[in-house]
């Protein structure tokens, strides 16, 4: 490579790792300075924040900022004083939450929202709220009149959706850990597009919002992406200090890898059949022969999932932009559904011409956990893509782009995913060992039981110490 292809690959790459009160430290690790006062809550916060600034005008990830964090407050718990952003799809007392629409001027929220104050029970200093594609439906941060969501490894690409804003900030160094959610991916695909851990979990493990409760399946759980599972685990655990469902077997605090050896199902292809690419195919089957290695035992899986998923799956969505559409003025007065994107209106006038078949599509939907369970049997953890294939340019996915092209697009790439979140699953995506040609990241998903997060997280910690993660700031 010559001095300035090497130059202008730099140019791709985006991070802020520097030596400051941040340094390298993962969350659970500032965490830590700050307890044993190597650093202050404050000090840390005004580092974040220049790190932030210092980024943003390369990766257009945040909607707000706040201007005076609550650092140094006397916060407790396992991130105290650690440095977040929480995903504009969740309210937070006094900052406008704008859901990645134009349809609507955004108010400031009067109260956190539940969520929101299960997350700063962990202690963490909140410096404001990350974008997101409008109203979470896109599995890239891209929009019609704004900049991109860009991906810090490589500024070309996709950095994933919804929580596209979040990850991006957190594989750039900004802040180490930041909020998700996850209806279809949202945590899990942004994972794997910028070389992060993110962990979807069990449907009730996080206390729900009031919207998931009123629809007929509730998609949508809350989470973190991070750089390392142990602050994953480390979030879960403060998480359910905060409130427990006694409906689910606790996980407690998660630290490294289990003796035990589990049986591990491997699904290279889709159950919709749609046919992942080499690169991802690679990774994946890499990561099966390396868990062998580790003495695992890696066999051949299949899901029978009713052939209606995927049309169904679309259906809902459509639903749910529907919903939108119809209640959009408790978001806002002035809002506008003619002003919603592409993707937005397309699924809405797509459910308009299907919402006769509403009663049908619920009922397979619903009966999807029965061939889940199936595909279980005698396994412990099923391991497949998280995509069908590698992270995209921008504009592949963008709203943009004429719908019936854009859904053929969507659903070639997001296959894997959305079935966690119907069954209500859980599911992680880690950094595969290897990358792609042009150095991007690939994720692999490890996906359970209901109730399975802790089994998930030992295998996750596992792969991390057998070979740790790449990162940006080494590449």
């Amino acid at each position: 490579m010559t001095t300035s292809e090497e130059q202008s690959e730099a140019r791709t790459r985006v991070h802020v790792f520097r030596d400051d009160a941040l340094g390298d430290h993962d969350a659970v690790g500032l965490a830590q300075a700050i307890r044993r006062g190597e650093v202050g809550a404050a000090e840390v916060a005004r580092d974040a924040a220049a790190r932030v600034r210092a980024v943003e005008s390369r990766l257009n990830a945040v909607q707000v900022h706040l201007d005076v964090p609550a650092y140094g407050s006397g916060a407790v718990g396992a991130f105290a004083g650690v440095p977040t952003f929480v995903k504009d799809n969740t309210d937070y007392q006094g900052l406008p939450t704008g859901h990645g629409s134009a349809a609507f001027a955004p108010r400031a929220a009067r109260r956190h929202a539940p969520f929101a104050r299960q997350f700063l029970s962990t202690g963490v200093t909140v410096l404001g709220k990350t974008r997101l594609p409008e109203f979470g439906f896109s599995p890239t941060t891209e929009y019609e009149g704004a900049e991109p969501v860009r991906n810090p490894w490589h500024t070309g690409h996709s950095a994933g959706g919804s929580s596209g804003g979040s990850a991006a900030l957190v594989a750039a160094g900004a802040v180490p850990i930041a909020h998700a959610n996850d209806g279809g991916g949202s945590i899990r695909i942004p994972a794997a597009a910028c070389g992060l851990v993110g962990l979807k979990p069990t449907r009730g493990r996080m206390v729900a919002n009031a919207q998931g409760r009123r629809l007929p399946i509730d998609l949508v759980t809350d989470g973190v992406v991070s750089r390392s599972v142990r602050d994953s685990a480390a979030f879960l655990a403060a998480a359910e200090r905060h409130w427990r469902n006694p409906k689910l077997p606790p996980v407690g605090l998660v630290d490294g890898p289990s003796e035990r050896r589990l049986r591990i199902g491997l699904l290279v292809d889709s159950p919709n059949g749609v046919r992942v690419d080499a690169d991802t195919r690679a990774a994946v089957t890499e990561t099966a022969r390396r868990l062998e290695r580790l003495g695992h035992t890696v066999e051949p899986v299949e899901l029978s999932i009713d052939p209606h998923f995927t049309e169904d799956f679309l259906t809902y969505w459509g639903l749910l932009s529907f919903l939108i559409g119809v209640t959009g003025r408790t978001m806002g007065t002035d809002f506008d559904r003619r002003r919603m994107d592409g993707l937005s209106r397309g699924l809405r006038e797509m459910y308009v011409g299907r919402w006769r078949t509403t009663p049908d599509v619920l009922r397979r939907l619903k009966r999807t956990r029965e061939a889940y369970a199936a595909g279980f049997r005698g396994l412990d953890v099923i391991l497949s893509p998280v995509l069908a294939h590698t992270t995209p340019p921008l504009g592949h996915l963008s709203p943009t782009v004429p719908y019936v092209t854009l859904i053929e697009r969507l659903l070639a790439y997001v296959a894997f995913t959305p079935v966690n979140n119907v069954v209500g699953t859980p599911s992680i995506s880690v950094p595969a060992a290897s990358a792609t040609p042009d150095g991007l990241p690939v994720g692999v998903m490890f996906s359970g039981r209901p109730g399975a997060e802790r089994k998930l997280l030992e295998l996750a910690f596992e792969l991390e110490a057998d070979q740790p993660f790449r990162r940006l700031q080494d590449v």
